[in-house]
């Protein structure tokens, strides 16, 4: 009897890539000569990150230059929630949160689209954070992987623990 070959889908983010893109971002930031004398800057608040410059054009450009530097470091920009541009004070501010673990809703909706679209014989269980996937056949559990790649998924989706 074969045994039973399983992975984890998880939605996990790289905290020390996170903020290597953040530093390299400050570096370029304080580099560059279109962002000079608008006092824009790039940082860790606590848990989040918070993007500061005098107008909302500069702080939107801030914001593109952190998700670039994201990209470069193979960081998904699904696991990045960067809100709009608010004024607080003389400033205009970005507060952006890095979303971690599978929500209540996208894990069932992840369960559900294994069970309907995914090959026979494959079973899905949500256990907290994360998804555990078995089946008999690992082509099955390949089958799985590249159907999840090919989806629209609102979160950033990493399959590891494959045995």
């Amino acid at each position: 009897m074969a045994a039973e070959a399983s992975f984890d889908i998880v939605s996990k983010v790289d905290r020390q890539e996170v903020d290597n893109a953040l530093n390299q971002a400050a570096k370029e930031i304080a580099q560059r000569y279109d962002f000079k004398g608008t006092g824009a800057s790039i940082a860790w608040s606590g848990p989040d990150i918070v993007m500061t410059a005098s107008t909302a054009d500069r702080v939107k450009a801030v914001l593109d230059v952190f998700e670039t530097k994201l990209v470069r470091r193979k960081v998904s920009l699904k696991s990045l929630d960067a809100g709009e541009p608010r004024q607080a004070g003389k400033e205009f501010r970005i507060e952006a949160h890095l979303k971690q673990g599978l929500g209540q809703d996208a894990a069932k909706q992840i369960a559900k689209l294994v069970r309907d679209r995914g090959p026979r014989g494959v079973k899905a269980s949500i256990t907290g954070d994360e998804i555990r996937v078995t089946s008999k056949s690992r082509d099955h559990l390949q089958e799985v992987i590249q159907l999840l790649r090919g989806e629209d998924l609102d979160v950033a989706l990493q399959f590891v623990n494959y045995r």
